[in-house]
């Protein structure tokens, strides 16, 4: 690996070694859970689908989504005991709303949380919800830095931001760094929607799919795009190429709340989606998710429109503005969807055994909701992440379930 030795710097409370820093390019062997690596005038970009699939749609909402780096980490060891990682954000915010939280960095040390960061400055992607216009304002780039951490050889895992875009722009350390070498745990490859993405989990590490793959033992590719979970053969295609152990996808409220398809439309397309996983994937463990509970829409049909009304004191809450009498029409709810999963299941396990059902409200229903309520009626909060998290772990990755080892 090419290596760079900056010029000796002056100990102090990042540098306590007082020695040179060590600047390593951020390379793809350095990163998990992203399907392709962008060079860009400011560094390296992330992303969680292939060139290919980004060429086939232009939804700004997707290029958004799939360029959050939710999943993705970079992973090295090293004896460093200081760290510092510059990074060029896109960070959303709303027209007429308080500014959001920063995004957070996780760091692990041989697979222990170790510390929390952010960074400051980069870009402002300026959405406007009521037009649906977007700008962006550009900023620096910024620097998180993780420092006293223990001397001696280690793995690290930084993870990125899950809700915001990530530009690499250098890595520095006061100590070799090398790829860390495969831990041989099995890959978990998953697709869903903003609630899998980590819609208002606290952290990347804390987003329900990283806490499950964490308690089950396995390295997580984390699909999960904000909006975006919508039977497209594209992802299909991403999911069919990307070697994995285990699959899963979650499949419904974007149908739902985009109000995409009928159910004309929606059994064919939810067997062509599996049909084509499966022609990458023959005899792998795949497993159908179907919708969490979420009142708004287990009876009335799409599509969901925000409410503005408290939007100045930062409280944006949705609300579904179909009509349940035009279920009769075909469109869908997230019961109709419930039902149909279950039935396209069922229908194609008798040929193929490595193919499992696993009904959403095991992991939030109607109980989960009186207890712990989603705060803008469509996104878990962050207690609830790891609620979710906790339960898919209990119920695929333990004895008897469809991920058991």
């Amino acid at each position: 690996m090419n290596r760079q030795y900056d010029e000796p710097v002056p100990g102090s409370a990042t540098t306590p070694r007082a020695t040179a820093w060590i600047s390593t390019p951020v390379t793809a062997e350095l990163l998990r859970g992203a399907l392709d690596l962008e060079r860009t005038e400011h560094g390296a970009l992330p992303h969680r689908l292939p060139a290919r699939a980004r060429a086939q749609c232009a939804d700004g909402q997707l290029a958004m989504a799939e360029a959050q780096s939710s999943g993705v980490r970079l992973v090295f060891r090293t004896r460093a005991v200081a760290i510092e990682l510059d990074t060029l954000r896109t960070k959303m915010a709303y027209r007429g709303a308080p500014p959001r939280p920063d995004g957070v960095y996780d760091l692990l040390v041989d697979g222990h949380l170790a510390g929390r960061g952010s960074v400051t400055g980069g870009n402002i992607l300026m959405v406007d919800m009521a037009t649906g216009s977007a700008e962006t304002r550009p900023g620096p780039v910024g620097t998180v830095r993780f420092t006293g951490l223990p001397d001696r050889e280690k793995d690290i895992e930084i993870w990125l931001p899950h809700n915001e875009i990530t530009q690499l722009v250098a890595l520095r350390t006061d100590a070799p760094v090398e790829a860390a070498a495969q831990a041989g745990r099995r890959v978990w490859l998953h697709h869903g929607s903003s609630i899998s993405h980590g819609s208002n989990a606290a952290s990347p590490t804390t987003t329900w799919p990283a806490l499950a793959a964490s308690l089950g033992g396995v390295d997580l590719i984390n699909l999960g795009l904000s909006g975006s979970a919508l039977l497209d053969a594209f992802t299909a295609r991403a999911l069919r190429d990307t070697p994995a152990d285990l699959i899963s996808v979650k499949i419904g409220i974007n149908l739902v709340n985009s109000d995409l398809m009928r159910l004309r439309a929606f059994t064919p397309a939810v067997h062509g989606f599996l049909d084509t996983i499966r022609d990458g994937h023959p005899a792998t463990p795949l497993l159908v998710v179907s919708p969490i509970h979420c009142p708004i829409h287990e009876d009335t049909p799409g599509p969901s429109a925000p409410d503005f009304s408290n939007l100045s004191t930062g409280t944006l809450q949705f609300r579904a503005t179909g009509d349940p009498a035009e279920r009769a029409a075909g469109k869908l709810t997230l019961n109709v969807i419930r039902d149909e999963l279950g039935r396209i299941v069922k229908q194609r396990a008798a040929d193929d055994p490595h193919l499992h059902y696993l009904d959403g409200r095991g992991l939030y229903g109607e109980a989960d909701f009186a207890e712990l309520p989603l705060p803008d009626q469509l996104h878990p909060d962050a207690a609830t992440h790891r609620r979710i998290g906790e339960r898919f772990a209990k119920l695929t990755f333990a004895t008897g379930g469809p991920f058991a080892a």
